[in-house]
């Protein structure tokens, strides 16, 4: 991932900005997990998990994957992403410049076009 955009920056400060985020973060150090296994060691419902695992691989903090068992049952495993979250004044600027520069990208008009 290049420079964020501050909406990018945004979910991923709120991905982790969640207790109960964090736990899963800290099971999934540990290694690729399925998600009965995971729900079951955190004592949390599958629905609440999938909604935290869906807010986590929307900021690419995991990733998920379905495979199929030897019974040819669908069984999703989630696994940790490589990260490393540093914020500072110059990531914030630099998330406002890339804001900007999508803006006028969109806003530019090709050239000889009569727009």
């Amino acid at each position: 991932m290049g420079v964020p955009t501050s909406a990018e920056l945004l979910a991923l400060l709120a991905a982790v900005g969640h207790t109960q985020r964090l736990r899963i973060i800290g099971e999934l150090a540990q290694g690729r997990v399925h998600v009965s296994e995971l729900a079951r060691r955190l004592g949390m419902s599958r629905p609440l998990l999938y909604m935290h695992l869906e807010r986590l691989e929307h900021a690419g903090l995991v990733a998920g994957a379905l495979e199929l068992s030897d019974d040819g049952k669908a069984m999703k495993f989630f696994e940790l992403t490589p990260f490393d979250i540093r914020v500072t004044v110059d990531t914030v600027i630099a998330a406002l410049r890339e804001d900007r520069a999508q803006v006028d990208g969109r806003n530019a008009t090709p050239e000889g076009s009569d727009a």
